[in-house]
């Protein structure tokens, strides 16, 4: 019954959305004054748990476990996983893209428009470009200077690491210690976990006050090239996401309906929020209901939606055959292979900066010959393809911890299709 509440919520907030931002006036703006700050409540009401969660769920994942075998097998069919799943989402694209791309049809007026605009935000892009951290400062980044501020900030990989080293470090302690903090940390999770559970109950509610709240001021109102682009790599996200479920009912051995059910609420939250944080506490609540292992909630899930960004092949291919369409440069198929698995490669450490993963689309295009002044396009074209991309995402983190944590364990999970209710 939550999963139906969920979607008619998603389903009324756009409807009712729509016809409020094709009738403006004082009603339509009362209305909508009216629920963006409940959406934003909702929205406040799940960022809080994901701190205490994450910590408490790492720690007591980590440190209750005797010994390190379990844990390694866990990391790396983790990484292994992600590793995977990223070279499918490459190999999708490279057979999807440059055909879908080929078909859009350029009008020359239409193109004039949106040149003019790419040159106009030329300028804010590539200085936002020259001031995303390299690699080395990434891999410094990681260790924490202070851990407090780390989690004020919301800087979710550097406090998982402090969090994973600290859970490590009480497993070399008294006994009698460790078992003190696990007992502190297991009730830190319990509680979250309640809370949790009464916040999602209200998801139809906060869902439908985001949605309403942002269908009543985006829409598309470009024509041509950027509406196609939009539908374009849209469509391909959501038809990727549809290709992970045989993944997870075949290498993870799940029921497809169960693993529906199960993750059709994070997608929602994904939808609505646009973030892979804030679909955490879903993510963790579907992994229980599916029956998996400790080690996925409390390790595999937090790591996923921090680093794991199975769309990033996807929207990079789409985004950069779309530029060349634009500005008429041919790219070959080795040029496209290059791309799709330059993506793979640098997914893993994406700069924690708002449209990262599309501005980081600027070198790489410069190298092919494409202006950078186009991701300006990308930029303002990603509200919709956004939305859809963190429901990609979040799909794979579920996927990803179906896979990875069924692969690392040898007892059998429980038989989950007629126990996951509707």
């Amino acid at each position: 019954m939550r999963v139906h509440r969920v979607v008619i919520g998603l389903v009324a907030g756009l409807i009712v959305g729509s016809i409020l931002g094709a009738w403006p006036g004082d009603v339509a703006s009362g209305v909508v004054a009216f629920f963006n700050p409940i959406g934003q409540i909702w929205v406040n009401a799940i960022r809080m748990t994901i701190v205490p969660l994450v910590v408490s769920l790492l720690f007591v994942s980590v440190a209750s476990r005797t010994t390190s075998d379990g844990l390694g097998k866990v990391g790396v069919s983790m990484l292994l996983t992600f590793v995977g799943l990223l070279v499918y989402a490459a190999v999708v694209a490279l057979v999807l893209v440059p055909p879908l791309m080929a078909n859009m049809k350029l009008a020359p007026d239409a193109v004039a428009a949106l040149r003019s605009t790419a040159s106009a935000g030329a300028t804010g892009a590539a200085s936002q470009v020259a001031q995303l951290p390299g690699f080395a400062a990434w891999v410094t980044a990681l260790v924490p200077a202070n851990a407090i501020k780390a989690a004020a900030d919301g800087a979710m990989l550097p406090l998982i690491v402090f969090a994973f080293v600290f859970a490590l470090a009480s497993r070399h302690i008294e006994t009698s210690l460790r078992t003190a903090l696990v007992e502190f940390f297991g009730a830190i999770a319990g509680a979250m976990t309640k809370l949790v559970e009464w916040i999602i109950a209200l998801a139809p509610i906060g869902i439908f006050a985001l949605v309403l709240v942002a269908a009543s001021k985006v829409g598309i109102a470009l024509a041509g090239a950027m509406a196609y682009y939009i539908i374009a790599i849209s469509a391909v996200l959501v038809l990727f996401a549809l290709l992970m479920y045989p993944v997870a009912a075949i290498v993870g051995r799940l029921h497809p309906g169960a693993f529906t059910r199960a993750a059709l609420p994070a997608q929602a939250v994904a939808l609505s929020s646009s973030s892979s944080l804030a679909s955490l506490p879903a993510l963790v609540e579907g992994s229980r209901r599916l029956g998996l292992p400790t080690q996925v909630s409390g390790f595999v899930l937090p790591l996923a939606v921090s680093t794991f960004k199975v769309a990033t092949p996807i929207s990079w291919l789409v985004g950069i055959t779309f530029l060349a369409r634009l500005y008429g440069v041919a790219l070959p198929t080795s040029s496209l292979v290059a791309i799709a698995f330059t993506a793979v490669a640098l997914s893993l450490t994406l700069p924690g900066v708002p449209q990262g993963a599309v501005l980081l689309i600027a070198p790489l295009s410069v190298a092919y010959g494409i202006p950078a002044e186009g991701v300006a396009l990308l930029i303002a074209a990603d509200t919709i393809p956004d939305l859809f991309g963190t429901m990609t995402n979040v799909t794979g983190d579920l996927v990803a911890g179906c896979v990875a944590g069924r692969k690392a364990v040898a007892e059998p999970v429980p038989e989950v299709a007629s126990s996951v209710n509707a």
